[in-house]
């Protein structure tokens, strides 16, 4: 009963804060003409993310702890965690849009954060034509912004322990834009990570960054085949965090 009162607590505090935050959002977003873009999701955002991990007792780790690149780049990581988008937005990414589901959107907080911040929303894997628009109008506003962006190439959550399908939309972005790619992998111990709900546990988030990786000379021709190279880095990485 005790354990069933805490996490309906941390719920209700996790409505609030999101629905205060998404109302401060919007009255400075009003005052400032809706122009600040990188301030609503850099600093009041990536607050909301790290005040909601705070809620549920989940503290997060950077591993290396340096800067992020300032110039565009295309963020990729792992996801099996509800925990992944709070942790994602907690970490302020510069100048970056992200690509959620389109169903979040249905959630008033999160669709008015959303649109405030530049969410470009997606439709599942089960409607290719409305995803293909989405991407190609993602890529022209992202070539003529020079912003960087996020997207998870698994797509829906895994929760098996393993790397699962890579979809060929992050490495169609960055072979386009000619965008170095971030791998991040997100690292949930299992007995926190509460899948595809919402009952977490306390605990720490590891997030893991590796060096860049160069698209300069990569060619759509060649997609399938760099996709599969990154997903076979990700098994590798998944498998030596496991073993560490």
């Amino acid at each position: 009963m005790r354990e069933k009162t805490a996490f309906a607590l941390r719920v209700m505090l996790t409505l609030i804060a999101m629905s205060v935050g998404a109302l401060v959002m919007l009255s400075v977003a009003a005052l400032s003409g809706f122009q600040l873009r990188r301030f609503y999701s850099e600093t009041l955002a990536a607050a909301l993310g790290r005040l909601t991990l705070r809620i549920w007792g989940i503290r997060m780790a950077l591993h290396p702890a340096r800067p992020f690149p300032a110039g565009q780049v295309v963020y990729i990581s792992n996801h099996t965690s509800t925990i992944d988008l709070f942790v994602l937005i907690a970490l302020g990414f510069p100048n970056a849009r992200f690509f959620l589901s389109g169903f979040l959107r249905k959630l008033p907080p999160l669709g008015l954060i959303g649109y405030l911040i530049g969410i470009i929303w997606t439709v599942p894997q089960d409607y290719p034509g409305e995803r293909m628009k989405i991407f190609k109008r993602a890529e022209r506003l992202l070539r003529r912004t020079g912003e960087s962006v996020y997207l998870s190439p698994e797509g829906e959550r895994v929760t098996t322990g393993q790397v699962g399908h890579f979809n060929k939309g992050s490495f169609h972005l960055a072979t386009t834009l000619r965008a170095p790619i971030v791998p991040l992998y997100i690292r949930v111990p299992p007995e926190m990570n509460p899948g595809k709900g919402l009952n977490a546990r306390a605990g720490t988030v590891d997030v893991f960054v590796k060096p860049p990786i160069d698209t300069s000379s990569w060619r759509v021709e060649d997609l399938l085949r760099n996709k599969e190279k990154v997903r076979d880095m990700y098994v590798a990485w998944h498998r030596d965090l496991r073993d560490a």
